[in-house]
């Protein structure tokens, strides 16, 4: 979880301008880890009272006029995270953990394929994950995983020299390779020992808080 509190608290809830936005919040989804913008809604306070209530994001339809729980009839549904106000308090930003391709069309965002950095980053260790259970030969990523922690944490190692060293000679070109080669190798190891790249940030996060 980003935050300790998940959901509006009783000032936030009574400071939304209902009236300025005529009683419906436009809400911006957002991925809790990725960053990824997923989708737009809209809420009115029938709605913002159901997500609270289920933890999963329900809009009210403008097509359907009615609320609308996303992932109710493909099961794809957002698991809300944290809930935010913005500065003005007629717009909602809802962080979530999502169950599946947010878009109809089967994409994980219905702003697809606009991708930040980060998102490239997540969904790179997502593709590293699957190639966990895959036939050796189907790939290096899988043979590397077929190989052994050992073998893994010694091409770390190899990546992480030859990036110090590409750095000692001041060739930008090969520190960039070789500083790539080592995150992929990196993130390669993490998942041989089920570790996620959140995890290490959250840990990078709480030394900021005590520095």
């Amino acid at each position: 979880m980003l935050s300790e509190q998940r959901f509006l608290n009783d000032e936030q809830r009574n400071q939304l301008d209902w009236n300025k936005t005529g009683g419906m919040l436009p809400v911006i989804v957002q991925h809790a880890v990725s960053g990824e913008v997923l989708m737009l809604g809209y809420m009115n306070q029938a709605a913002l009272q159901a997500t609270e209530e289920s933890g999963k994001v329900t809009f009210f339809s403008r097509t359907k006029q009615r609320l609308w729980t996303k992932g109710e009839s493909s099961g794809h549904f957002l698991n809300v995270v944290a809930i935010t106000p913005d500065c003005d308090n007629d717009t909602l930003l809802i962080l979530v953990n999502p169950i599946g391709p947010t878009c109809h069309l089967g994409n994980s965002s219905c702003f697809s394929p606009a991708i930040s950095d980060w998102g490239f980053l997540y969904q790179l260790e997502q593709l590293l994950a699957e190639r966990k259970q895959a036939d050796p030969d189907s790939s290096y990523t899988a043979r590397l995983y077929a190989s052994g922690t050992k073998r893994i944490a010694q091409k770390v190692g190899e990546e992480g020299l030859e990036t110090a060293l590409a750095a000692t000679v001041h060739d930008r070109e090969e520190l960039t390779n070789e500083a790539a080669d080592l995150m992929y190798h990196l993130l390669v190891l993490l998942q041989d020992q089920d570790l996620e790249l959140a995890t290490i940030i959250n840990r990078l996060k709480e030394r900021h808080n005590k520095s």
